[in-house]
């Protein structure tokens, strides 16, 4: 077997590990808070499960620059496995909690910021390892089967997390541990660093000041979504106050260290070509847009269509991801077969065909009513799907072909960077629009059939994302009859569709604009790149004599 072809059956198993680890851990987050005796419905609660669920993106946005340049110095194929074993060996501490309460979350929360230190070595060498392994004129279809794998691994977690979380939660976890070990052995085996290294000098402080810029900002944002003092949110929380701040200031000495230093960690430089420039541009909003429209539309189904139709509270987390699969099919098809196409027909009309293709999917989702009609539904996301997709391998590739090759770690960690960055404060965002107008129209819809305790919309919203109804405690503080009628899945969705919806469609409408600015900036930019324009700084790479050997 080529190669090539090695540095892709790793590159492949990884990325499928990652993809099926993160749907699993959605889909099954009841049944871990159940095995872990923890009552998420509390308010205080929420920052946990924040914590649960973005906690890796955080890892992963802050660190991957760092690691970047690590890479490029040390080697990529060597960091790259040792992300495998470090992901690896998370799994399994995932796995072995036996805390419950607080306690156990924590243990949870910390192993698996772990695990996002290894998926941060994976995540920023697997596109860089391929570049290096490719030639030029295969790396678009490289990239694209890499995405199918990506995506098998994103249909099977949605599956198996149903499955093994109805077994034993700590399944979810356990099913890393052959793979990681697998892939570990492979990549230890069968990679070697064929590309140029860096031996510049890694300065200590620029790094320090990049990772406690991203940290603090991601906290800040974070804890926004955390009610805090008899508020909605957390705009009070002395976190949220002292942190963004402070992370300004961090980014402002982080930028003085840069153009102060000879070898800086965030190669500003590379900006200088218009093609890197606008690749990066262009995927930092797509990225705003993929991540904050996946979760809302989890819960659109969870909180509302799904309970409207029949399905208990307890079943929506996994009937919500086997009715998003239609997003996944599409990104599955058509990604590896734009990547193939593009690199015989070039990249920039793709990238654009790409977010057109996507706009139109958010225009059907903003003109559709929230008891909707699934095969209209299930196409307006297929086609979301297939634009990313079709997006997503061509920009890639020209983020890589941009560059030196020695400087391939850090471009990746750079993409990685801005790319989680922008997912993680599009996911803060949104809910933050969502919560707004629940927090006015939820109480005024529960006070007119009789019901006016106090139910924070955060955690209205949360309770529903994890398969809990947020009206059942209270509902034995009513009389029988309008207790049966609270306790019916589709009161509470009847209850807040108007208010959802509202802020659902601002969403969607948000990301339509995002959409057509991302498009326009790869089509413009990219086609200006490859006219030479700022591009003299940052000489194509000459193919190597290793490469498909």
């Amino acid at each position: 077997m080529q190669s090539k072809w090695l540095a892709l059956t790793n590159t492949s198993i990884a990325i499928f590990m990652a993809f099926a680890n993160y749907n699993m851990i959605i889909i099954a987050l009841p049944a871990i808070f159940s095995g872990l005796n923890f009552n998420p419905e509390n308010p205080s609660a929420i920052a946990y499960l924040i914590w649960l669920i973005l906690g890796y993106m955080v890892v992963t946005s802050t660190l991957v620059v760092t690691f970047g340049r690590i890479s490029d110095t040390f080697g990529r194929a060597r960091l790259y496995t040792l992300g495998f074993v470090i992901f690896t060996v998370a799994s399994a501490l995932l796995a072995s909690v036996t805390a419950t309460g607080n306690q156990g979350i924590l243990e949870l929360i910390a192993f698996r910021l772990l695990q996002g230190v290894g998926g941060g070595f994976l995540m920023v060498n697997s596109s860089a390892v391929l570049t290096d392994y490719f030639p030029r004129n295969e790396l678009g279809r490289a990239l694209g089967l890499n995405q199918i794998a990506g995506l098998i691994g994103g249909i099977v977690g949605l599956i198996l997390g149903g499955v093994l979380s109805t077994i034993d939660w700590r399944f979810i976890f356990l099913v890393n541990v052959p793979v990681g070990i697998v892939g570990s052995i492979w990549s230890y085996l069968t990679l070697k660093d064929v590309g140029t290294k860096n031996t510049a000098k890694i300065h200590v402080l620029d790094n320090a000041l990049f990772g406690g810029f991203l940290t603090l900002l991601l906290i800040s944002v974070t804890y926004m979504l955390v009610p805090y003092g008899g508020s909605q949110f957390g705009f009070s929380n002395p976190i949220v106050i002292a942190g963004l701040p402070i992370s300004l200031i961090l980014f402002g000495a982080f930028l003085y260290e840069e153009r102060r230093i000879p070898n800086p960690m965030f190669n500003l430089s590379l900006f200088k070509s218009r093609l890197f420039s606008a690749s990066v541009s262009s995927n930092m909003i797509a990225s705003l847009v993929r991540q904050g429209i996946t979760i809302m539309l989890i819960l659109l189904l969870e909180g509302i269509w799904l309970p409207l139709h029949g399905y208990s509270f307890s079943s929506v987390p996994f009937w919500a991801g086997i009715f998003l699969i239609p997003n996944l099919i599409g990104y599955a098809i058509f990604g590896p077969l734009s990547g193939y196409l593009s690199d015989r027909f070039g990249t920039v009309k793709f990238e654009g065909i790409g977010m057109l293709a996507t706009a139109i999917g958010l225009f059907m989702l903003y003109i559709m009513p929230y008891d909707f009609n699934y095969l209209y539904f299930a196409s307006a996301i297929f086609i979301i799907g297939a634009g990313m997709g079709i997006f997503t391998s061509p920009n890639t590739a020209d983020i890589m072909r941009a560059v030196n090759p020695q400087y391939r770690g850090v471009a990746s960690g750079m993409r990685a960077a801005l790319g989680n960055t922008a997912s993680t404060l599009s996911v803060s965002m949104y809910f933050i629009i969502i919560i707004s107008g629940m927090a006015i129209a939820l109480p005024s819809s529960l006070a007119r059939v009789g019901i006016n305790f106090n139910l924070p919309a955060a955690v209205a919203l949360f309770s529903a994302l994890l398969g809990y109804d947020p009206l059942t405690p209270f509902a034995s503080k009513l009389p029988p009859s309008l207790a049966a009628e609270v306790s019916q899945p589709s009161f509470f969705a009847n209850a807040i569709a108007p208010a959802f919806i509202q802020g659902f469609d601002e969403v969607i409408l948000i990301s339509l604009i995002a959409t057509i600015l991302a498009g326009l900036i790869s089509v413009i930019g990219g086609r200006s790149g490859k006219l030479g324009i700022n591009t003299k700084r940052i000489q194509r790479p000459q193919e190597t004599s290793t490469k498909g050997s």
